[in-house]
């Protein structure tokens, strides 16, 4: 696989001096248009071996390009803060916006490679490292992102040599670390596991670029070159309107379940009983977040509903429980600008709570697969493939010990055109109640259907629908405290059987 980067390719002095103000003029002409268009945004990955170039890779297109519009990003070991967080987290939240560069020295690639390497973890471990980076991938492509990944490759022979000529120099002695040594060692280890990345993660959406290290102006020439090419092709794309006949065809729809009409909307519970069980559910729920082992999970709580099924007031009763340090609503509204210009699932990645915190989602990333399918925001293919990102997502949280409790509110039409003139009439609450609900009310076949097949495609054994038949609030709101609690209690036991010595070891 590296047989041809190690070739010796070299580039003459008079040659690499000719052809680079042409290529530095051209590349900040194409990134200029990307700035001004902002229909994409270009993520850069450098990975190889040490002594490489990686670093000057990096430095090189700081240099070239205006690096204002170039977010750069050396991504070394975990701080504590991103390890309380599934491991993708810290890759997520430094995405690039829409019309900007992402470089990223290290990557997704980076600690599985290594763990590997180390004996740390196993194939299989790896293999599902690497199926979450293509999916990452995929995604981010998905939504418009131009993914560009150079590996820079030395031989064994090349790199010893390498390091030595640094050594040697007093001016460069401190590139070259003891660290670098260790892995020259590993050399052969290195090269296995890389073979393995390099192959399953090379793929038609984003391919790997294996790049010669050795000569300094081929490798700078090599990734400028690609890097103008991919953005010139792609501007190109963007401003030549996609053929009818070529445009991708449509998906079809959906499961045509009903599973909200298998409800019994009839139960209720009585203000008296109301009030006894809320007291316990609360005192229970607060206990519950003070257990010693609570620091070692976290919870997100997602509240999806009919417009006026009572999400507002069911979230009161869970925050009334809870230490006001930590927990946080977030509530969902139409996306900013800012949120616009990044991968979709990025406004709710950058929310995920730190260990032994609360986050309540009030509406959530299921947006996506309600409303902007239902009102048209968004393409049937991006509402399709929502759910499987979805899906997995949720299930990298799980993986990371946060419990992630979804709870759907339902109430009739009948219900809710009750409720909605109730508003009307009430000072205090007419805020509650736009044109937009009404609007809404119009399409609620539409939206039956949506929240359905959301059900059956999203309700997973890692992180299961909760349907509430909330056209009686308090029935509604115990249930919501009672499966809560029950919900933590359980993820509790799982952390106490784990055992403590597990638990209390200090990660590296």
């Amino acid at each position: 696989m590296f047989e041809s980067a190690e070739l010796g390719h070299k580039v003459k002095k008079s040659v690499y001096e000719k052809e680079v103000p042409a290529l530095r003029e051209a590349l900040l002409d194409v990134q200029l248009e990307l700035a001004e268009v902002g229909a994409f945004q270009m993520i850069i990955l450098i990975g190889g071996l040490d002594g490489a170039g990686r670093g000057a890779t990096v430095n090189l297109i700081n240099e070239w390009m205006d690096p204002r519009h170039i977010q750069t990003h050396g991504m070394g070991e975990p701080s504590d803060e991103e390890l309380d967080r599934p491991m993708m987290w810290r890759f997520w939240r430094a995405l690039p916006p829409k019309g900007k560069i992402g470089v990223f020295l290290g990557s997704w690639y980076t600690w599985p490679i290594i763990n590997r390497v180390k004996g740390r973890t196993k194939t299989a471990d790896l293999e599902r490292s690497l199926e979450r980076a293509k999916r990452l991938e995929k995604m981010l492509v998905d939504e418009g992102a131009l993914i560009i990944k150079f590996w820079l490759h030395l031989s064994k022979e090349k790199q010893r040599k390498r390091f030595k000529e640094l050594e040697k120099n007093p001016l460069t002695r401190w590139r070259v670390s003891k660290r670098d040594w260790k892995h020259f060692k590993q050399y052969d280890k290195f090269r296995k596991v890389h073979e393995v990345v390099i192959r399953h993660t090379s793929t038609a959406e984003s391919p790997w670029l294996i790049v010669e290290g050795e000569d300094d102006r081929y490798r700078s020439l090599t990734v400028g070159n690609t890097i103008l090419k991919a953005i010139h092709d792609r501007l190109e794309r963007v401003n030549s309107p996609m053929p009818k006949s070529l445009a991708p065809p449509l998906i079809l729809p959906i499961d045509n379940l009903h599973i909200l009409k298998t409800l019994d909307m009839t139960q209720s519970l009585d203000k008296k009983d109301y009030k006894a069980k809320l007291e316990k559910y609360q005192a229970r729920l607060n206990e519950l977040t003070r257990d010693p082992k609570f620091k070692y999970i976290s919870v997100i709580a997602v509240f999806e509903g009919n417009d006026a099924a009572g999400k507002g007031g069911s979230i009161r009763r869970i925050t009334g429980a809870l230490d006001a340090r930590y927990y946080q609503v977030i509530p969902i509204a139409a996306p900013t600008d800012e949120e616009q210009a990044h991968p979709y699932l990025w406004r709710f990645w950058r929310h995920l709570p730190r260990k032994g915190r609360v986050t309540i989602f009030d509406r959530s990333w299921y947006g996506r697969v309600l409303v902007e399918r239902a009102e048209g925001f968004c393409a049937e293919a991006d509402w399709m493939r929502a759910y499987s990102e979805i899906n997995d997502f949720e299930a990298q949280m799980v993986r990371h010990n946060l419990l992630v409790v979804k709870f759907w509110l339902t109430i009739t039409k009948d219900e809710q055109l009750r409720r909605f003139k109730d508003r009307e009439k009430t000072a205090f609450k007419r805020y509650k109640i736009t044109e937009e609900d009404w609007r809404n009310r119009e399409k609620w076949e539409l939206y039956e259907q949506a929240v359905c097949d959301m059900v059956d495609r999203t309700s997973t054994q890692l992180a299961p629908w909760i349907l509430v038949e909330a056209n009686n609030k308090h029935f509604a709101r115990i249930k919501v405290l009672k499966t809560l609690c029950d919900q933590i209690e359980l993820k509790l036991k799982e952390v106490y059987e784990s055992g403590i010595d597990y638990l209390d070891k200090p990660r590296k």
